[in-house]
Order: C-alpha cells, then sequence, then structure tokens
C-alpha cells in the first residue's frame, strides 16, 4: 500500500499505520467532516493509541477528500446538546481533550490540509506541530458567529503563533483567510502546489520517523514548555536529555556516523 493511499474505510474517523506513519483520517464527505460527538471521542482514543504505540513514529491529520480538512464541529448536535448544562460541559471539554492529548503526545503532529479548515477542524490542526497546505486552503476560527467562547488553550496557540493583533482579528471577525495569508500570518508553515502535497507531507514525516524518537520527543517537550512558559520544569528535562546519553539509539547514531551508515533507532 502506497502511503498517500487511504483505505476505504466507512467510519467517520480511522487511523491507518503504514511505515512508521500514523495516518489519522476524517471521512464523513456527506457532512464536510462536521465533527459530531463519538468522532471527537474516537479522535482522542486514535490520538493515545499512537502515543502508546512503538511501531507510529509520526502523525498525520488528514481528510478523506480534497474540498475540506473539516468544516469543525457538527452544529446540528447543538440544539440537543446545550439544553443541558452537563451535557454543554461535557461537550465543551472534548475539543480541549483531544488538543491536550495531540499536543502533550511525544509523536511530531502534521496536519495536511486541502481545502476548508474551519472552527473545531482549525484547532485540530493548530494543536498540530506542523501544518501543510496547498492554494485551497482555508482557514477560519469563528467562534463569533455563533455566539460562543474560544477555549483559552486554543487561544494561547493563536497567539503564539499569529501575533495579538492578528489573532484578534481572526476572533473577532471569524472571515475566512486563503492559504496565502495565512502562512504570511504563522498559521501554516508550507504551501505546496496541490499535485505534490500528499507526497510531500509523507516524505517531510518520514524523514522525520528515521531520527531518533527519543531526541524528537526531547525536543518537543522542551519547546512545548517554551511555548507554555513553564520552563522551570528542567528537572524533568535534564533527565530526558541524561537518559538519552545512556540510551541504545544514541550508541547506534555514535557508530553509524563513524561507519558512515544509516542508523536504526529504535526508541530506546
Amino acid at each position: 500500500m502506497k502511503r498517500n493511499r487511504l483505505s476505504e474505510v466507512k467510519k467517520d474517523v480511522f487511523l491507518q499505520i503504514d511505515d512508521g506513519i500514523g495516518t489519522i483520517v476524517i471521512n464523513r464527505p456527506e457532512k464536510q467532516n462536521a465533527i459530531r460527538w463519538e468522532m471527537w471521542e474516537s479522535l482522542i482514543h486514535i490520538v493515545t493509541q499512537c502515543t502508546n504505540n512503538p511501531e507510529v513514529k509520526v502523525m498525520i491529520f488528514r481528510s478523506s477528500i480534497e474540498t475540506t480538512f473539516s468544516s469543525g464541529a457538527d452544529i446540528t448536535e447543538f440544539k440537543g446538546i446545550y439544553h443541558n448544562r452537563e451535557r454543554a460541559v461535557a461537550f465543551n471539554e472534548l475539543p480541549s481533550k483531544l488538543e491536550k492529548v495531540i499536543i502533550d503526545s511525544p509523536k511530531p503532529s502534521i496536519a495536511l490540509i486541502q481545502g476548508f479548515c474551519v472552527g473545531g477542524g482549525c484547532q485540530i490542526a493548530l494543536a498540530c506541530d506542523f501544518r501543510f497546505t496547498d492554494s485551497t486552503g482555508k482557514f477560519g476560527i469563528t467562534p463569533a458567529k455563533l455566539g460562543l467562547v474560544y477555549n483559552t488553550s486554543g487561544t494561547k496557540r493563536l497567539v503564539d503563533l499569529v501575533g495579538p493583533s492578528r489573532a484578534k482579528d481572526l476572533l473577532f471577525s471569524g472571515r475566512i483567510i486563503d492559504a496565502e495569508e495565512a502562512f504570511q500570518m504563522g498559521l501554516v508553515n508550507r504551501i505546496v502546489p496541490s499535485e505534490e502535497l500528499v507526497e510531500e507531507t509523507y516524505r517531510y514525516a518520514k524523514m522525520l520517523a528515521k531520527n531518533a524518537p527519543m531526541s524528537l520527543s526531547g525536543a518537543k517537550k522542551i519547546i512545548e514548555d517554551i511555548f507554555r512558559g513553564s520552563v522551570e520544569s528542567s528537572v524533568e528535562i535534564e533527565k530526558m536529555a541524561i537518559d538519552a546519553y545512556t540510551s541504545d539509539d544514541f550508541k547506534e547514531g555514535v557508530h553509524a556516523f563513524l561507519e558512515k551508515r544509516r542508523p536504526n533507532f529504535r526508541g530506546r
């Protein structure tokens, strides 16, 4: 199976593992990948599954269709949810829980974005370490259109990526921006020609997957701590650094360098 080819699966959300890459697919094309309650729960479960699976080195989030990454939460569910405060609180927590498991996972994550990436879909993309798109990419964070307030962690990530003034622009207006403006803002990492986007995203993921897992997880942890303003947690970080120096992967990396061959890292 080619890395850029998806299985014919009938589930709204599914995981496909191939060659060290865990592809997490949003697959509700008839509703433009609007994410309903059960899908949020499935996404949380799948990310946790990837985190705990040593076979998965990198996660890629993508859509089963080229026109939409995700149109966000399924608004048709809102009427039934928000008549009950307990259900409303539980539902509101789901996107934040998903965001947290993506961010806290030691595995690098990439959002492969084609078409609309709006609301909760954009929140998923922002939680990823990288966002790759093509010229069709369109981005928006739209709680102001619904009378909602964007969550604190998502807002902080947005501010850290694009700055406070641009974050206010996006949140106050709820407007949809194109790929070029998103790139200029720092919302996306790369704009790739449409015909090359999938292959380039998997090529980059495969490059990351070949590197030492402990190095990737350590770097991600340190960067996230700086991102959150919690660099004081240096004891844990120093332990990670010491563990890396005594790891089999470090020995393998040194031997491979001296022997002029590609290292075979095993994550231990």
